[in-house]
């Protein structure tokens, strides 16, 4: 599943194409992904120009002038490229490539920009909806999302106090939407790696009994913002199937500290310590048992 990485650096390589240009033509090739398209899908996208193309955890939101928001996530294998006149895919590598195969091209954008924004998802767990701007805050698939990393309002107090008094592990608060939006398991594995804190350990451990910031909030919210940071400068992660609009693949698996290495040698100086992997809440934990506490 891409994260907040992916789908922000999607989100960039749309922008050209996409905001401040009409929707000259909308295609849907088939009547569903991973949920039905609405009836009127079609109809409220065609002849309204794109104001705003921002991002929300994963999801992408186009503002249209109508008032409406077109909410549209990548899923599992959903990807778009964009398609300029002279027929050249336009925007950014990936361990695992993208589909080819056009016959999972399922929904095409016809933008007064020229270009043809198309998004290719062959497991269809990709979805669209198009939501009032005035009910998006009643909107469920948006309810209860926690705050974004990279925003101002997440820091060090702040995530202390959501996991005051918590029972989980340190990494499932983490994978917590609501506690944080846009996180992913990879990320959270780095972060909690950079930060030298165990998937392990419990979250309420990030607070005092006045769920107040302790050092390892602070250590953990400088490490997230890193790891964010790096990975959207790089492109994302070239882990499955995330592509960037250009048809690259992100880059940033070059740079993983403790993903996918089990069995190598821990990174941090002097540690010396091998890196593990084990199943926890259903996923991959990667992490050094020696300098992770």
């Amino acid at each position: 599943m891409p994260e907040l990485p992916e789908v922000e650096t999607v989100r960039r390589g749309l922008q050209p194409a996409m905001e401040g240009s009409k929707i000259l033509k909308a295609e849907a090739r088939r009547k569903d992904l991973r949920f039905p398209f609405q009836k009127d899908f079609i109809a409220r996208l065609e002849g309204q120009t794109i104001t705003g193309l921002g991002r929300r955890a994963k999801y992408l939101m186009a503002d249209l002038n109508s008032g409406d928001v077109l909410l549209m996530h990548l899923g599992m294998s959903g990807s778009f490229r964009v398609l300029k006149q002279d027929g050249a895919a336009a925007p950014g590598q990936f361990h695992h490539p993208r589909s080819e195969d056009r016959a999972h091209d399922h929904v095409v954008f016809h933008m007064s920009s020229g270009a043809a924004v198309v998004f290719n998802d062959p497991r269809r767990f990709g979805y669209m909806k198009i939501i009032a701007r005035n009910a998006i805050e009643d909107e469920p698939l948006l309810k209860g999302l926690g705050p974004e990393p990279l925003g101002n309002e997440f820091d060090a107090a702040m995530l202390a106090r959501s996991c005051h008094n918590k029972k989980t592990s340190l990494k499932a608060a983490l994978l917590d939407q609501r506690v944080v939006a846009g996180l992913g398991n990879i990320y959270v594995c780095e972060a909690l790696f950079r930060s030298h804190l165990s998937p392990r350990r419990l979250a309420a451990t990030l607070a005092t009994k006045k769920a107040e910031p302790t050092d390892h909030a602070k250590r953990l919210v400088d490490a997230i913002h890193s790891v964010l940071n790096q990975a959207i400068k790089a492109g994302g992660s070239s882990i499955s199937d995330h592509r960037l609009t250009n048809g690259d693949l992100g880059y940033f698996q070059h740079s993983f500290q403790v993903y996918d290495r089990e069995g190598e040698t821990c990174r941090t100086s002097s540690c010396e310590g091998i890196v593990r992997r084990f199943t926890q809440n259903g996923r991959s934990t990667f992490w050094c048992p020696k300098c992770q506490k």
